[in-house]
């Protein structure tokens, strides 16, 4: 039964990735949708970053002894003042580096 499951489940995803290969330029997103799909990349790599800089050992930490938070909200401002991607990696991780190495 498990097995059966799997497959089905598998099926599914493969269906829908699919589907949104082969019909690739025939049909037209409406405006409203390609707008918000823009946000998607933001969002996903925000949800995925914001938990790892905030919380300390598992407990929220919003103190200035956490060094990952410093390092990402200077990373976050050369982020909006730049707009460069190896510019901000560069920050953020020289920053929880530096910051890491200073605090030992």
């Amino acid at each position: 039964m498990i097995w059966l499951a799997i497959l089905g489940m598998g099926l599914i995803t493969f269906g829908l990735r699919l589907s949104f290969l082969a019909l690739s330029g025939r049909l037209a997103a409406p405006d409203w949708l390609t707008r918000a799909l823009r946000f998607v990349p933001v969002a996903v790599l925000t949800a995925l970053v914001v938990p790892a800089i905030i919380y300390r050992e598992g407990v929220l930490s919003l103190s200035l002894s956490n060094e990952r938070l410093i390092a990402g909200l200077l990373a976050a401002i050369v982020a909006w003042r730049t707009r460069s991607v190896l510019a901000t990696l560069a920050v953020g991780m020289g920053g929880v580096w530096l910051l890491q190495a200073l605090a030992r």
